[in-house]
């Protein structure tokens, strides 16, 4: 399976704000963002060039992208299916990101970051209707409980993550922290989504 496996805070750099790709060590005084201000690479520094119309569009994709995780041609397929589902197309996008598997167990709470989320997936520490899901591309339906397996219920990496109390301020989440399960209620409104994102731009990127 291919996936990115270089450093992670280079592309907090290079997008120019938090992605937060590492957990905890984003809140800290170790992030790059904090110490480094400017994007990786012999040219990051250069401050007088002009971004175009197309630059702009490719980096928002490129942050959107990176936030959840997404390899280039899963995007692009998200991307097809929001085009074709009715609605907002850059609405439906975010919106089906939001329901992938991992960023739903990153959301209430249960790891530190998506990336780890992945990892207690495809170790199967995850349930999804009371079934072990180990895929985390998996789209949940509103009314779907996503739970942590029994045996996986003292894993230090669950408790540590549960503390930053991320899946108590979603409105469309609802966790129950003694059971550690959650319930996807509804589909959530691009409002209530805490993404810094214009995904107009994406569109207006994949339309040409």
């Amino acid at each position: 399976m291919a996936r990115y496996r270089e450093a992670n805070c280079k592309l907090c750099r290079r997008e120019g704000e938090k992605l937060f790709l590492k957990g905890a060590r984003c809140m800290s005084d170790k992030c790059a963002i904090e110490r480094r201000q400017y994007a990786p690479g012999q040219h990051g520094q250069n401050l007088r060039r002009k971004v175009s119309a197309y630059g702009l569009q490719l980096r928002e994709k490129q942050k959107v992208r990176r936030t959840y995780g997404v390899l280039e041609r899963q995007f692009r397929n998200y991307f097809k299916k929001a085009d074709a589902k009715t609605g907002i197309t850059g609405e439906n996008l975010v919106q089906f990101l939001e329901r992938r598997l991992d960023n739903m167990v990153y959301r209430l709470g249960f790891a530190p970051s998506r990336k780890a989320a992945r990892q207690l997936i495809r170790h199967r520490h995850i349930l999804v209707g009371g079934r072990i899901v180990d895929i985390p591309s998996f789209l949940l339906k509103p009314g779907q409980v996503v739970r942590v397996k029994d045996k996986s219920k003292n894993l230090d990496l669950i408790h540590s993550a549960l503390k930053m109390g991320r899946g108590e301020e979603l409105p469309w989440l609802r966790l129950n922290k003694a059971a550690l399960e959650g319930e996807l209620l509804e589909i959530p409104k691009r409002s209530d989504i805490p993404l810094t994102a214009n995904e107009q731009l994406i569109v207006e990127l994949y339309s040409k």
